[in-house]
């Protein structure tokens, strides 16, 4: 069933569908909500990612695996102790991965989505993040300013009027604000990176993902707001990373 819906990874899909379901009635409801098109993570409560189990409702932005990616090279300029910023949260993946990979990471998560502050909240709760809802730094403690170690943010970055052509999955099933970045796709970008150098510690970084060709106008973006910034690309993970660092 799987496969005349079109799954590319029928086979693997199916043993997870078996695995998650308690008797062959579940099992049965389980298919037919992937078959009609639901994103296998919604399906089973969650998706895998940095070789964790990461909760996500229906609604909510699937981690994506070439945001691993972003996650690596955090992780890599991160200092003991990091105070850590997930902007853009959605499920809190980023958070969580960072959390994991880092000793006694001070995490923060905010999304402006009700559903994905639920979310985290539940994947963030282990590790002693704090999740806030609003509109980027807004919801935020002042006492962070000039604080941040590390801000990772998986913004929009979609053009809007690339959005239709997107595929069922993340068109239908997850939230448009996660996934519509206005008419070139760096709306929320600028923003980000307008008012990241009054969070950022001397020497902070933030890191985002982009499209290739948006990476100059992002770079741009950086550099007009006082950050210096370069682009670090994986073809393994099809994945391009913007790289910022306060200069103060």
């Amino acid at each position: 069933m799987l496969r005349a819906a079109g799954c590319v990874f029928a086979e693997d899909e199916a043993r997870l569908l078996v695995s998650a379901a308690r008797n062959p009635g579940e099992l049965t409801a389980l298919v037919d909500r992937r078959i009609t098109g639901m994103p296998l993570e919604h399906v089973l409560g969650w998706a895998e990612f940095c070789g964790l189990r990461v909760a996500v409702d229906p609604g909510v932005f699937v981690p994506r695996r070439r945001t691993e990616f972003l996650v690596r090279r955090a992780a890599a300029l991160a200092r003991p102790q990091a105070v850590v910023v997930d902007l853009c949260c959605g499920s809190g993946a980023l958070g969580a991965a960072l959390a994991a990979a880092l000793d006694r990471v001070e995490l923060y998560a905010v999304d402006i989505d009700p559903a994905a502050v639920r979310c985290a909240s539940r994947n963030l709760a282990t590790v002693g993040g704090q999740v806030f809802e609003g509109d980027l730094y807004e919801p935020l403690p002042v006492t962070l300013r000039g604080r941040v170690d590390i801000l990772v943010a998986n913004v929009p970055y979609v053009p809007t009027e690339e959005i239709e052509v997107l595929p069922a999955e993340a068109r239908i099933h997850e939230a448009r604000l996660a996934l519509d970045g206005g008419a070139d796709g760096l709306d929320v970008l600028r923003r980000i990176a307008a008012a990241a150098p009054q969070w950022l510690a001397p020497g902070g970084r933030l890191l985002f993902e982009t499209s290739e060709h948006q990476a100059p106008q992002a770079v741009e973006a950086l550099a007009g707001n006082g950050l210096s910034a370069r682009v670090a690309r994986s073809d393994e993970h099809n994945a391009t990373v913007i790289i910022g660092t306060s200069r103060t």
